[in-house]
């Protein structure tokens, strides 16, 4: 009676050996195609919107969502961060001088357009409140960019500050100007 008990037990662990290989190896075939998506790819509709999501949920932004598509900065900026993001509305874009967003666009000044893009971000998550009259902070493409106070409204450069969002990876400040780098 013991050898019959004994053989259950072996075949029944093995059999669990087995069903676990299995289901590692179903595991492990699918997460490849999971990484290869970056993380933009990420699908969460749950928790608190990155600053890309958040770009990408505002009719107000459509060109600058165009634009961090076009420099390939989506899945860096949808990254852990922390990020403070200046985010130039479609308006602030039309003041720009005729053409220059479409020739921004063109595959040839993709470097151009992304040091752009990047003057409008921090590798740090920072309310608007924390910006001083006369602050001068770095910014993501190795420039400085100073800051004022007027009046209780917050600029950086000529941009003014008109509205703020915190996301999952730091902060959107919507600005009403494209800040461009000296």
């Amino acid at each position: 009676m013991k050898n019959v008990f004994y053989s259950l037990i072996i075949v029944a662990t093995t059999l669990a050996c087995q069903s676990n290989t299995e289901q590692q190896t179903s595991t492990t075939t699918e997460a490849p195609a999971i990484a290869n998506a970056g993380q933009s790819g990420v699908e969460d509709n749950d928790s608190q919107k990155d600053v890309v999501k958040v770009a990408v949920g505002s009719k107000d932004h459509t060109m600058l969502v165009t634009a961090v598509q076009v420099a390939g900065l989506v899945d860096a900026l949808s990254n852990a961060g922390p990020f403070t993001v200046f985010a130039p509305t479609n308006a602030a874009f039309e003041k720009l001088p005729k053409g220059t967003v479409e020739d921004l666009l063109k595959p040839e000044n993709k470097d151009k357009l992304k040091a752009i893009l990047e003057h409008h971000v921090m590798t740090s998550a920072l309310a608007a409140d924390f910006f001083q009259d006369g602050q001068t902070m770095g910014m993501v493409d190795g420039t400085n960019a100073t800051f004022s106070v007027k009046d209780g409204v917050t600029y950086i450069g000529d941009a003014k500050i008109v509205g703020s969002v915190r996301a999952s990876n730091g902060w959107v400040h919507v600005i009403d100007s494209v800040v461009v780098p000296k």
